[in-house]
C-alpha cells in the first residue's frame, strides 16, 4: 500500500457506523444493536476507485493492475461524557487521536427497531454531542500545554508569549465548543499547534445515513438539509448514503452492483463517493506508473515534488533521481499511446523541482 494515512469513522452508538465500515471493507466488523459493541478499532484497507486506472490497463494490457489504497478505522460509538471517561470514552478518544481525518456518521433515518442512544432522532444534537466531547478532550490538552508554557515564560523568550496568546484564543473557543479548525487558519499558528495533535483540528467529513428509499433523492430528507447547513459553517462535505444498502451492495458482484445502482438511477455507490471524498480530505492525489509488467496508482500529498514521489516507489529511485519523464493522463489518452504523445511533444522531462500533478503518468530516470 502506498500510503499509511487513516480515516477514522466516528459517531454515536447505533448510527450505522459499523454497518458502513463493513460495506467499505467487507471486513465483517460486528454490528450489533447496543452501545460499545466496537471496543478495539477495526481497520480496513480499501481500493480508491479511479476510472483512469482501468483505461490505462486497457492501453498497456499489463500483467498486474494495482489501485491506490486507503485505510479506514472503525472507532467505537462515543457517548456524552466520553471526555470524562464515560463509556470507555478515553480509550476511544485515543483511537481518534491516531487518525489523520474524521468521518462522522450521523443518523438521518427513523427506525423503530433500532434504538437511539439519546432516545430520539436529532442529527444536530448528535453532532453537538460528539463535537463537545472532542472539544473537551482538546481543552484538557491545551490547558496542560498552557501550564507548561507559563512556567517557561520566566525565561524571557518572546516566542513563549506568542504561544500563550494562541493557546488562550484556542482555549476560549474550545470552551464554547468551537472546533480548533474553525478558530485557527493561519499556517504559522497551525504549525505551532501541530505537536498537540488536537482532535478538532483534524479535517472532517459528514456521512448522513439515510433510509434505502431516500438514497436516490436525499434532498427530500429534512435531516440531511440540517446536517448540510451545519457542515457549511466549516466548509465540510456531506455525503448521503444508506449504510444498510451499501452493505447489501458490497455482497454483490461488480456487475450485479452496477445493475442495481442503474435501476435506482444512481451513477455510483455512496461508498465510492465516500472513499474519493476521504482521499481528497487527506489532501492526497494520484500519479501512475505504466508498462507491460504493471499499471499502478501511487498516492502522494498534493504539492509533492518529483524526487519524493519517486521515493514512494523505492528510496533508491529518490536517492539517484535524475529526471521524471512525464505525460498528463488526458494528453496520453488523446494521443492513443505513449510514443504518439512523445511525437507530439507532450512527454516532458522534469527535474528535481517539478511539482507532481494529479494523473501524471511517470517514468523516473535514476542512477544509484
Amino acid at each position: 500500500m502506498s500510503t499509511n494515512l487513516e480515516v477514522g469513522i466516528v459517531g454515536l452508538p447505533n448510527v450505522g457506523k459499523s454497518t458502513l465500515f463493513n460495506a467499505i471493507t467487507k471486513a465483517g466488523a460486528e454490528a450489533a444493536n447496543y452501545p460499545f459493541c466496537t471496543i478495539e478499532p477495526n481497520v480496513g484497507v480499501v481500493d480508491v476507485p479511479d476510472a483512469r486506472l482501468g483505461k490505462l490497463s486497457e492501453m498497456y494490457k499489463p500483467k498486474k493492475t494495482l489501485p491506490a489504497a486507503m485505510r479506514f478505522v472503525d472507532i467505537a460509538g462515543l457517548v456524552k461524557g466520553a471526555a470524562q471517561g464515560e463509556g470507555l470514552g478515553n480509550k476511544f478518544l485515543a483511537h481518534i487521536r491516531e487518525v489523520d481525518a474524521i468521518v462522522q456518521v450521523v443518523r438521518c433515518f427513523d427506525a423503530g427497531d433500532i434504538t437511539h442512544v439519546e432516545g430520539s432522532l436529532n442529527p444536530l444534537r448528535d453532532i453537538d454531542i460528539i463535537n463537545t466531547e472532542l472539544c473537551l478532550a482538546d481543552l484538557e490538552t491545551v490547558e496542560k500545554r498552557m501550564e507548561r508554557s507559563r512556567k517557561l515564560l520566566k525565561s524571557g523568550d518572546k516566542k513563549i508569549q506568542v504561544e500563550i496568546d494562541l493557546l488562550e484564543k484556542v482555549q476560549a473557543g474550545l470552551g464554547n465548543a468551537e472546533p480548533v479548525r474553525r478558530l485557527v487558519t493561519e499556517e504559522e499558528e497551525l504549525n505551532s499547534l501541530k505537536d498537540l495533535n488536537l482532535l478538532t483540528l483534524k479535517p472532517v467529513l459528514f456521512v448522513a445515513n439515510v433510509s434505502e428509499d431516500e438514497v436516490a433523492n436525499p434532498e427530500s430528507n429534512q435531516y440531511v438539509a440540517v446536517v448540510e447547513e451545519y457542515a457549511a459553517k466549516e466548509g465540510a462535505i456531506v455525503i448521503a448514503v444508506s449504510a444498510k444498502m451499501e452493505a447489501e451492495i458490497a455482497e454483490l458482484s461488480e456487475e450485479e452492483a452496477g445493475e442495481f445502482l442503474r435501476e435506482l438511477g444512481i451513477n455510483e455507490s455512496g461508498l465510492d463517493r465516500l472513499i474519493r471524498a476521504g482521499f481528497s480530505l487527506l489532501g492526497l492525489m494520484t500519479f501512475f506508473t505504466a508498462g507491460e509488467q504493471e499499471v499502478r496508482a501511487w498516492t502522494i500529498h498534493k504539492g509533492t515534488k518529483a524526487p519524493q514521489a519517486a521515493g514512494k516507489i523505492h528510496s533508491d529511485i529518490e536517492r539517484g533521481f535524475i529526471r521524471a519523464e512525464t505525460v498528463g493522463y488526458d494528453d496520453l489518452m488523446n494521443s492513443g499511446s505513449f510514443n504518439a504523445a512523445k511525437e507530439k511533444g507532450l512527454v516532458r522531462l522534469e527535474g528535481k523541482d517539478y511539482i507532481m500533478r494529479d494523473g501524471d503518468i511517470v517514468h523516473f530516470r535514476f542512477n544509484v
